[in-house]
C-alpha cells in the first residue's frame, strides 16, 4: 500500500491497563475532542455530495451506503432512521452490509473480502444512473467496498467514499472522497471508536442536509415524520400548535385528520 494507514498507527496512550477508571475515560475524551475538528475539514466535500444527491433525488434517485463491520452498520443505521424522521419511503436511502442482514448483529466470516458481492447487492435493488453509491470504510481498503465502487463507476453511477485514511483506495476510486483524519485510535486499531464516531457525524450531515434540501423539513421541524407512537403524535401536535398558534386539542384534531404535521399546518393556513 502506498498510503499511510493512520487507523492502524499506535495510540497516543500506552499502559492502558495500569490506568484508573477516571484516567481511562479522561484520555478517551481527550481523543474524542479531536473528532469534530477533523469532520469540519471535510465540509467542502460533503457539500459536493449533498448537492449532487439533491439533484438526483429530485429526479427520483436514491442513496446507497455500502460497508462492512462497524462502517456497514453505521450506514444501515443512518438509512433506517430516514423513514421515521422524514417520512421518506424505505427504498430511497438504503444501507447494505457485507454478509447481509446477519452481519448487522454478528460478524460474517470473510464477507468483507467478497469483491463482487456489493455490486450484486446493488443490482438486486435495480440501481441506475439516478442513484448515488457511498462506500464507507475506516481503513479505506475493504474489498467489498472497493469492488462496489469500481462497478458502480463502470456503470455510470456517481460514487462517494467515507474513510479515515487519506489517500486510501476507496478515496482514489470515488468521485467524491470524504477523508476524515481523526488520528490514531485510543485503543490502537479500534476503528469503532474515533473513526466510527466521525463517520456517524458525517452521515448525519449528509442525510439531514439532503432531507432539508428536498423539502422534508419546515423551519427547524420534522414536519414529515412518521406518527408511529404517542411521543411522536404529541411532538407533532406541539409543532402544529406553534405553527398555527392554536390550542393543543385543536392541533391534535388537525393532526389526526390529516395524518402529518405538514398537511395539518397547510390545511390550517388554507
Amino acid at each position: 500500500m502506498d498510503y499511510k494507514k493512520i487507523t492502524e498507527t499506535p495510540s497516543n496512550h500506552d499502559n492502558l491497563e495500569l490506568m484508573d477508571t477516571t484516567t481511562i475515560l479522561q484520555k478517551m475524551n481527550e481523543e474524542d475532542k479531536k473528532i469534530a475538528d477533523a469532520v469540519e475539514k471535510t465540509i467542502p466535500q460533503v457539500t459536493k455530495l449533498v448537492d449532487a444527491l439533491t439533484e438526483r433525488f429530485n429526479k427520483g434517485g436514491r442513496l446507497f451506503y455500502i460497508g462492512a463491520g462497524t462502517s456497514g452498520r453505521l450506514g444501515i443505521l443512518d438509512a433506517s432512521e430516514i423513514p421515521p424522521t422524514f417520512g421518506m419511503p424505505h427504498e430511497r436511502v438504503v444501507g447494505l452490509i457485507a454478509g447481509g442482514d446477519t452481519a448487522i448483529r454478528k460478524a460474517v466470516e470473510n464477507a468483507e473480502d467478497a469483491t463482487k458481492q456489493a455490486w450484486l447487492d446493488l443490482k438486486a435493488h435495480d440501481i441506475n444512473t439516478n442513484d448515488v453509491v457511498v462506500g464507507i470504510a475506516a481503513s479505506g481498503s475493504t474489498p467489498y467496498v472497493i469492488g462496489g465502487l469500481e462497478d458502480a463507476k463502470k456503470n455510470g453511477i456517481l460514487t462517494a467514499a467515507i474513510t479515515n485514511n487519506p489517500g486510501a483506495p476507496i478515496a482514489r476510486i470515488a468521485d467524491i472522497p470524504i477523508e476524515i483524519n481523526v488520528g490514531p485510535e485510543f485503543l490502537t486499531g479500534s476503528t469503532r471508536m474515533k473513526s466510527g464516531t466521525s463517520q456517524k457525524l458525517v452521515l448525519n450531515m449528509i442525510s439531514t442536509a439532503l432531507m432539508i434540501k428536498i423539502g422534508r423539513v419546515k423551519g427547524n421541524k420534522m414536519v414529515n415524520m412518521q406518527l408511529s407512537n404517542d411521543k411522536l403524535v404529541d411532538r407533532g401536535t406541539r409543532y402544529i400548535m406553534e405553527g398555527l398558534n392554536i390550542e393543543y386539542a385543536a392541533a391534535e384534531a388537525l393532526l389526526k385528520q390529516h395524518g402529518s404535521v405538514k398537511l395539518a399546518i397547510d390545511a390550517g393556513r388554507g
